[in-house]
């Protein structure tokens, strides 16, 4: 009697596995592929004008008579500065939505791995919401950054 139970457990459990290998099979076949070359190409377009237009920056400050080192970290703000606006304006969502990779990779990616977050949690305040969720999606670039900068740091002061 209870292998008879046994049986019909087992068989319950296979069909249920068959269930669910179609449904799994269904979704497989009515999932839309995304268009991979279309999406490559707009990350490289979209990135390339940003950093396009980073380079003209770099260009027009050191035509004011900017050292090359002072023009670099000018456009670094210039587009920090860009990247939090267009972000809190809602274009940079629209922009990244297209350009996926392409408008991350960027500095302005940077700016809007944090203001993104900071909007999205403004309605809990300011020091709960913005202060503590701010740096949910940088946070871990930064202290990895510092942690990989303080590592190169050492090595390069134990080789001189």
């Amino acid at each position: 009697m209870s292998n008879e139970m046994i049986s019909k457990q087992s068989k319950e459990q296979l069909k249920q596995q068959m269930k669910q290998q179609e449904y799994q099979d269904k979704v497989d076949i009515l999932t839309p592929k995304p268009p991979l070359l279309k999406n490559i190409c707009w990350a490289f377009v979209v990135g390339g004008l940003i950093c396009t237009f980073g380079q003209y920056i770099t260009d027009y400050f050191a035509m004011l008579g900017l050292s090359k080192k002072e023009a670099s970290s000018y456009t670094t703000v210039v587009l920090v500065f860009l990247g939090a606006l267009f972000t809190g304006l809602g274009v940079y969502d629209e922009l990244g939505k297209r350009a996926g990779a392409g408008s991350v990779i960027p500095i302005t990616g940077f700016a809007n791995s944090i203001v993104a977050p900071a909007m999205e949690f403004k309605r809990e305040g300011y020091v709960f919401g913005v202060g503590a969720k701010m740096f949910v999606i940088a946070g871990p670039v930064l202290v990895y950054g510092m942690i990989t900068a303080f590592i190169v740091g050492v090595i390069y002061w134990i080789r001189q």
